[in-house]
């Protein structure tokens, strides 16, 4: 049996070593050996009210928020379905209808 990490993507246990990094044969992802050996310390991602945001949740946007570049506003009650979050500093990824595919900020929206 093989003392190495399974894969953090898929769940492979069929890992190999390759120099300082894991591969999974099977989806092809790579982490390093220190990635591997370090805590799993998740970023937790709040609304306005420090409520916990998951991906899928429904959201309220709290503000109006003027687009850059564009003479559209999102208005104050705004539902925004299906979020996705994601890494930066506009941490929520949606589609508004009339508008579109856009990004953000997890303090402007509250969780339904």
């Amino acid at each position: 049996m093989s003392d190495l990490p399974a894969c953090p993507q898929c769940g492979s246990t069929y890992t190999y070593e390759d120099g300082e990094m894991y591969v999974c044969p099977e989806c092809a992802y790579e982490w390093s050996k220190t990635a591997a050996t370090s805590t799993d310390d998740e970023r937790v991602i709040k609304d306005s009210n420090g409520n916990v945001l998951q991906d899928g949740d429904t959201v309220t946007v709290i503000k109006d928020l003027k687009l850059k570049g564009s003479s559209l506003v999102v208005k104050v009650g705004t539902k925004v379905k299906n979020i996705r979050l994601v890494d930066g500093d506009h941490d929520i990824d949606c589609k508004i209808d009339g508008i579109g595919a856009m990004s953000l900020k997890s303090e402007f929206v509250k969780k339904v």
